[in-house]
């Protein structure tokens, strides 16, 4: 898949590095299987602007017109082939979520650890960040439960189809998806 994709990856790698001077990529430490922490990589589609205290300006106020595109497109999940080439990811799997999320799960919720988190995955072809999170984690771990080579073959053809609609890139209300709290709700 990452071969297929190499010369989108170069396009994007060239004019991403221009548009964000020089920083094409965004990294970020996210928990695979089992909690253990890896750095994601996608392709940058904010900007690194902050307000007068410093701090990072919100996520509308930081993604840009090509960030935009790039995400409804959702070219910048593309990176994440490295990923897992590197082992750290598989292509279907529960979306690895924030590591500031791991002491948030429930039980139930932290079941999704038990497997490779994916470029792509059952909540994702579900709804994506267009359902809740109690959604989210209700299919990552019916995900977990029903793994099978058939199931994954079925969710990377939705996930195409999906892809090309620009079937749920949003939550309702932000430019991604809302933080998750825990059970006190989002």
């Amino acid at each position: 898949m990452f071969i297929i994709l190499l010369p989108v990856f170069f396009l994007l790698l060239i004019y991403l590095s221009v548009h964000f001077n020089g920083s094409p990529f965004f990294f970020q430490r996210r928990p695979g299987k089992g909690g253990k922490v890896f750095s994601i990589i996608k392709f940058k589609t904010m900007n690194n602007r902050t307000d007068s205290n410093g701090f990072l300006m919100s996520d509308d106020q930081r993604l840009t017109p090509v960030g935009k595109l790039v995400r409804k497109t959702s070219l910048d999940e593309i990176p994440q082939l490295i990923n897992v080439l590197k082992g750290d990811m598989s292509l279907v799997g529960p979306r690895p979520l924030l590591e500031e999320y791991l002491p948030l799960y429930d039980q139930v919720q932290a079941r999704r650890h038990l497997v490779r988190p994916g470029v792509t995955g059952w909540a994702q072809i579900n709804g994506r960040n267009a359902i809740s999170w109690n959604q989210k984690f209700a299919y990552d771990v019916w995900y977990v439960d029903h793994i099978s080579f058939g199931l994954d073959m079925k969710i990377l053809f939705q996930t195409l189809w999906n892809v090309l609609r620009g079937k749920g890139v949003s939550q309702q209300g932000h430019v991604t998806v809302g933080k998750f709290t825990g059970n006190r709700g989002y």
